[in-house]
This record gives C-alpha cells, sequence and structure tokens, in this order.
C-alpha cells in the first residue's frame, strides 16, 4: 500500500489534470518524442501524490493513448509526466503461437514503482521499437525471463515472473521510468525504418539476415 500518510500534492494533481484536458474528448495525449529532457530524467517514485479521482482519469487516458497510437506499453515521460508508473498491454494473435520471440497473452497491467531482475543468463535479440522514436526500430538483447515487481493503483504490491516477450514490454517500459530509452542498448547498426524493417527484415523474426547484411552481432 502505498504511505497512510501520504497526502495529495495539490500543485502536482492540477498540472496532472491539466495534462489530462489536453487529451480533449477522445483521451488521447501528444506522445513525447526523442530529444526531450523528460525522457531522460529519472522519475519520481509514486507515493499517493494524486487524488484516487486523478489517478484513474491519468490511467484511462494513458491507456486509450497507447491504443491508440497503437503501442503495447506507454511509460509517464512518455507524456511528459516524470512520475514512475506505466501501463501495459499484449494479446495472443493467430498465427502467434510459432513465433520465436515467444509472444505471451499480457492483459492490461498499471505498474507503479515496477523494478525487476534478470532469471538465469538466456537473452535473446530482436527488433523493437518506441512510439517515442516514431517510424524506426533497432535489434536490442534482453534478458529471457525476470521477476517483474510492481504496484497497482491500490498500492498493492506484486510480483511474478515472466517470460519472452512480456519479458521484453515489462522491461522496456520500466526502463523509460530511469531515463533509459531502448536505443542506448540497441545494435546500432541494424537501426532501420518501419519501412525498411518491413520490405527486407521482417519475414523472419530472428533478425539473423539483418546482421549479416548490416554487419551487427546477435
Amino acid at each position: 500500500m502505498f504511505k497512510a500518510n501520504a497526502k495529495v500534492d495539490v500543485a502536482l494533481n492540477r498540472d496532472v489534470e491539466h495534462l489530462i484536458k489536453t487529451g480533449g474528448k477522445e483521451g488521447i495525449l501528444p506522445i513525447v518524442q526523442m530529444g526531450e529532457p523528460v525522457l531522460r530524467q529519472r522519475t519520481a517514485p509514486y507515493e499517493g501524490q494524486l487524488s484516487r479521482r486523478t489517478l484513474t482519469k491519468l490511467i484511462e487516458t494513458m491507456r486509450t493513448t497507447m491504443l491508440e497510437a497503437p503501442g503495447v506499453g506507454l511509460a509517464g515521460p512518455q507524456i511528459g509526466l516524470g512520475m514512475a508508473i506505466a501501463v501495459l498491454e499484449d494479446h495472443v494473435r493467430e498465427g502467434d503461437e510459432d513465433d520465436p520471440r515467444e509472444i505471451g497473452e499480457l492483459p492490461f497491467h498499471v505498474i507503479i514503482n515496477p523494478s525487476y531482475e534478470p532469471v538465469g543468463d538466456q537473452t535473446r535479440s530482436f527488433y523493437e521499437g518506441c512510439l517515442s522514436f516514431a517510424g524506426y526500430q533497432a535489434v536490442r538483447r534482453r534478458w529471457l525471463d525476470i521477476i517483474a515487481r510492481w504496484q497497482d493503483e491500490d498500492g498493492n504490491r506484486h510480483e511474478e515472473r515472466l517470460h519472452g516477450w512480456p519479458a521484453r514490454i515489462f522491461q522496456h517500459e520500466t526502463d523509460h521510468l530511469s531515463g533509459e530509452v531502448y536505443i542506448d542498448r540497441a545494435e546500432i547498426r541494424s537501426l532501420s525504418s518501419d519501412e525498411n524493417l518491413a520490405d527486407l527484415w521482417c519475414e523472419d523474426p530472428v533478425p539473423t539476415e539483418a546482421a549479416e547484411e548490416l554487419g551487427f552481432d546477435l
């Protein structure tokens, strides 16, 4: 639970309410792009600074913005909010069962003050993208299995082992909250526009051919 004596930060609460209103009736916020300082700053932990009403509206707006983008995760800094909160959601689709990225069902989650640690030493390298670096993707090596920890909107603590693509999503969004963007540790020679990725490298999710042709290690 969040601190029993936590007080609403009136000024911050007002700022977040204003931010939410910028999404209009549709509840779709503009997504901050690379170069904005907020993407490079460590977020403040959430300790109950917002009223429950404002927090609920913020979560709803973040989810709407994420799905509309479309994306599978969205962190506070990506909407200009330096607070340790993110939303995640991804679903298995037809044909995903045999995907080497090991895509798994990831129901909607609000993750507050999240952290993770690897389980074992296995990693996988796949292309991934970011809503804050629109139009490009690059190969990023990530842990295959993690222990994920977070709090929900009620302050309840959770711990879960995640594997494959859901683990990658959790790592990606949690990294945002410490000021890291996926491209920081990506194979920079793999960087590709969305169009070129679709035309040249998406036939096999394992980027073996891209590694050979573009000159990077897997």
